[in-house]
């Protein structure tokens, strides 16, 4: 996985952060942690946007250069944090390609259970070190897990660190899949095709006519910049092929949504008027 993709960990954390200065009806999603685990220079970025208006402005100018990308980050861990709230007959969540992502904290019921966060290893060591910063310890049932997906297997790296495919597991796989090389699909996709029966999976994805260069979605520099110029954004997947390209790992569809669906369940009763992202989707599973 390119260190760029590794790199919008902080990105999204700041994003969730900058949520907190709305008044709770308003927020999108709710977490005090975030803020506290960003880089010092982001911490004032975040402080700044605390000024209603240079906030307004800013969500402005990105609603306009980036259409859907503001709400995109909160309403995916809200649907997120809901499904792994119902799945209460699970034995661990593994959160492959974790970020500064506070799932964990989010849903104290959640680190009841072993809980593995996996990614690269300079984002692993930066959430160490800010969660050690930020509260003191560590809960030891959280147990990180430095992998780089396109390189090495998953399966043994987890298992070293006391996970076993007996489990039934809820896995998580949030805005990984565009940044992998096919081998690195071939190699998340296998390790889930091991999973005890029952586990669950929510997974995002962007259409592959975007990747492509074929449909833009009004997102045309997002494309020229992701797609083109950084070249992090790799692989994707037609909608109407993802019941099939799950099927062969022994996983089934419960729910496949776009972002305008959650935008009616988690933006619209908040009254703000933020656009959707039409150009990724999300997926939740249940293993065979």
């Amino acid at each position: 996985m390119p260190k760029k993709a590794a790199d919008t960990a902080a990105s999204v954390a700041v994003n969730i952060a900058i949520e907190q200065h709305f008044p709770r009806d308003e927020r999108l999603l709710d977490d005090g942690l975030a803020g506290r685990i960003i880089p010092l220079g982001m911490k004032v970025f975040v402080w700044l946007l605390g000024f209603a208006w240079l906030r307004e402005w800013m969500i402005q100018w990105t609603e306009k250069c980036w259409p859907g990308v503001w709400a995109i980050f909160p309403v995916r861990k809200r649907y997120i944090d809901a499904k792994v709230t119902e799945a209460t007959h699970l034995d661990a969540l593994v959160n492959l390609g974790a970020g500064l992502d506070t799932l964990a904290f989010r849903l104290p019921a959640v680190a009841k259970g072993p809980v593995f966060e996996v990614d690269q290893p300079g984002n692993i060591e930066l959430k160490r070190s800010k969660l050690n910063q930020a509260l003191g310890e560590i809960p030891e049932q959280l147990r990180f897990v430095s992998v780089d997906f396109d390189a090495q297997e998953l399966g043994s790296a987890l298992a070293s660190h006391g996970y076993s495919s007996d489990m039934k597991t809820f896995f998580v796989l949030e805005a990984v899949t565009q940044y992998l090389t096919m081998a690195g699909i071939q190699t998340v996709f296998d390790f889930l095709a091991k999973a005890q029966s029952g586990s669950r999976l929510v997974f995002t994805y962007v259409r592959k006519d975007f990747v492509e260069g074929r449909a833009f979605y009004d997102n045309e520099d997002l494309y020229k910049t992701l797609v083109l110029k950084d070249k992090v954004w790799l692989f994707g997947l037609n909608p109407e092929e993802v019941a099939d390209f799950l099927d062969e790992y022994g996983w089934r569809i419960l729910e496949h949504l776009g972002y305008d669906e959650l935008a009616d369940v988690y933006v619209k009763p908040t009254g703000r008027q933020l656009k959707s992202l039409a150009l990724e989707r999300i997926v939740y599973a249940e293993k065979l």
